[in-house]
């Protein structure tokens, strides 16, 4: 299992994006994370400058979010769906998506789903529950 530290995950999307935009070759990887990039324009400034994205690494967003765990989240969606692991989870993204007319929208809402799994998981201190996560996909796709 891969487990990139903060740093490495900002040096990561600010590599992708500066790559993306000088028309380099990217790897399958980076492209897929560019494809996400490209749709959240809102965070171009973040990921424009690896070295302000380091030194902000332990600062508090006054907006609250974080652009590099929200494009993780993302990233982490799309490989999930790419090998259905857990099993499943690329049906229900399907669900959700055609429910939401928007993989984008889909995966904001899977991400609500991934972090509470994540949380729990955590808590607990116990490994995460794929079936938890996917069912709680499944009710997003399946309640109004």
């Amino acid at each position: 299992m891969f487990t990139p530290s903060a740093a490495d995950v900002r040096r990561f999307f600010c590599q992708v994006y500066a790559k993306a935009r000088q028309g380099s070759v990217l790897e399958p990887i980076e492209t897929i994370a560019a494809g996400w990039l490209d749709l959240h324009p809102e965070y171009a400034a973040d990921f424009a400058d690896l070295d302000a994205a380091l030194r902000a690494m332990h600062a508090v967003s006054n907006s609250g979010t974080n652009p590099f765990l929200h494009l993780s989240m993302h990233l982490t969606l799309s490989e999930q769906c790419s090998i259905d692991q857990p099993r499943g989870i690329r049906q229900a993204i399907e669900l959700l998506s055609r429910k939401r007319n928007s993989l984008h929208l889909a995966h904001h809402e899977a991400m609500e789903c991934l972090g509470s799994m994540l949380w729990e998981s955590q808590r607990n201190g116990k490994a995460p529950d794929g079936d938890s996560y996917i069912a709680c996909v499944r009710r997003r796709a399946t309640t109004d």
